[in-house]
């Protein structure tokens, strides 16, 4: 029976690596929830998948600690909130906490120190509201997914109800080296993602859910299994650890067996997932009133003399949380936002902290792969570790060959950036690195080609316009020869006539 379980469950996974964890050194250390406020707070617009919030304040507005600074644009939008209370100095561009670091429409808060709340009321049975009014709650408070994905997490709720899904998944693998924030908030604040877990399928009018944490993390697993123990309709449950054990559709598949095809959600297959930290900014937000301003993150790298979990304000430039965690520059060789699989690079450390930031990693050189890439000696490990099953060789090649489109054809579009293949690969290969330039030039051609597009449209609007004009002044020239025409007639008729 134990042989068969094993290649049942082994059969559900597909591709994946075991990079070296290195969580030792936060794992096991409680969320620091210490941090000193910060004097200015840089809060990004754009924290989120979809369009930018719009700002409602002014400079020199005096806010309050979850005070609406700007709201959301469209369905795929999000709020954006004050993480302390003080005064707005300026809304201006600045530096976005992206590898290319280019200006972003942000908000300015100089914090006063006070970190004064916003009165709200708190609600005594949240189960007594209805499901239309739970995600609407959850959007005006600014949740967005909070494992990385940054998607408005109403909408998913909404969608939930509207397709019918039947099962929702809270994702605590957090399978990413070095990051342990998922962890310590499932061991310290269990109870709490329960709740939210409850609200989450009471928001989307479902029953059931399942929480899966990676096999490594047994105190996380120890505490969420007490903490739902009274639900029926909660399950904990261990999957394996292996990355990208965390990725939505390896996920799905191991946890119930299902499907999803490629170029569909899963909701398709009756599915959504949700982060654990989703899950405790839903408690906040339903049971409190209070909306998405702070999380929690991991500090980690060898640079890092202090590494730990710790909860900031959202807006806190990177330097003060190094500065904090006594981050030695001299050694750092490179920052990272994120896990060291699939986050992002970083060119120094004055930018801000926002809602997707799960980690900030100060590694040093010997912490980075050194080796420089050799040729390819055809060993297909790339292949079986993929877990998409793609052909990471073949599409490196199409694109070196600046083959696009045979790329895409070979399921570029498909490929997750997870960094399996370029991790495995004996030669050092930096396969991933072509997979996201093209998938950038593609984006680049497409805008351009929408640009194009755009132009001629106007172009043929103007010229429809023109011609417009040109046949309306014809027609009313021809009216007024006509017009004159006929008073000629009539006046040689008039003296014709005397």
């Amino acid at each position: 029976m134990l042989s068969f379980f094993s290649s049942f469950t082994q059969s559900r996974l597909r591709g994946g690596v075991h990079p070296e964890a290195h969580k030792r050194a936060t794992a096991l250390q409680p969320i620091n929830t210490d941090f000193p406020l910060p004097a200015r707070l840089y809060i990004p617009l754009q924290q989120h998948v979809g369009k930018p919030a719009e700002p409602l304040i002014r400079v020199g507005e005096i806010v309050l600690k979850g005070q609406l600074l700007a709201y959301s644009q469209g369905l795929i939008s999000a709020p954006v909130h004050a993480p302390s209370s003080g005064i707005i100095v300026d809304v201006n561009d600045y530096p976005a906490p992206h590898p290319s670091a280019l200006p972003i429409r942000m908000i300015v808060l100089e914090t006063d120190g006070k970190d004064e709340w916003l009165s709200h009321t708190p609600i005594p049975d949240p189960f007594q509201l209805t499901p239309e009014d739970i995600s609407l709650r959850v959007g005006a408070a600014g949740i967005v997914g909070l494992g990385g994905a940054t998607f408005p997490t109403a909408v998913k709720l909404t969608m939930g109800r509207e397709n019918r899904i039947d099962t929702l998944i809270i994702n605590g693998a957090e399978c990413e080296p070095y990051l342990s924030c998922d962890d310590r908030q499932m061991q310290e604040r269990s109870a709490e993602i329960i709740d939210g877990v409850r609200l989450m399928l009471h928001g989307m009018a479902a029953n059931l859910a399942f929480i899966a944490i990676e096999d490594n993390k047994p105190q996380a697993f120890l505490a969420m299994q007490a903490a739902a123990h009274a639900y029926s309709g909660i399950t904990v449950l261990h999957i394996p650890t292996r990355y990208p054990m965390g990725w939505d559709r390896q996920l799905i598949r191991y946890v119930t067996g299902r499907e999803v095809p490629a170029g569909c959600r899963s909701s398709e297959v009756g599915v959504t997932i949700h982060n654990v930290g989703t899950a405790y900014a839903t408690h906040k937000a339903i049971r409190y009133g209070q909306p998405l301003v702070s999380r929690v993150l991991t500090v980690a790298g060898g640079a890092v003399a202090r590494p730990m979990t710790v909860e900031v304000p959202l807006g806190t430039l990177i330097a003060e949380v190094f500065a904090f965690c006594e981050v030695d520059s001299t050694r750092t060789a490179r920052i990272i936002m994120g896990g060291p699989m699939m986050g992002e690079a970083l060119p120094h450390t004055g930018l801000p902290t926002v809602k997707a930031t799960s980690g900030l990693l100060a590694l040093t050189q010997d912490e980075l792969k050194q080796t420089e890439a050799q040729p390819c000696i055809r060993c297909a490990s790339c292949v079986s570790v993929c877990p998409v099953g793609l052909r990471p060789l073949d599409m490196a090649n199409t694109i070196r060959a600046k083959q696009l489109e045979a790329a895409v054809e070979l399921g570029l579009k498909e490929c997750i950036s997870c960094g399996c293949c370029s991790y495995i690969c004996p030669s050092n290969i930096p396969l991933v690195q072509y997979f996201k330039y093209a998938s950038g030039e593609l984006v680049a051609q497409q805008q351009a080609q929408h640009k194009s597009e755009q132009t001629k449209k106007l172009m043929a609007s103007r010229t429809a316009r023109l011609e417009r004009i040109a046949q309306q002044q014809l027609e009313e020239e021809r009216a007024r020869i006509a017009a004159k025409i006929e008073r000629e007639r009539l006046k040689a008729t008039q003296e014709t006539v005397e």
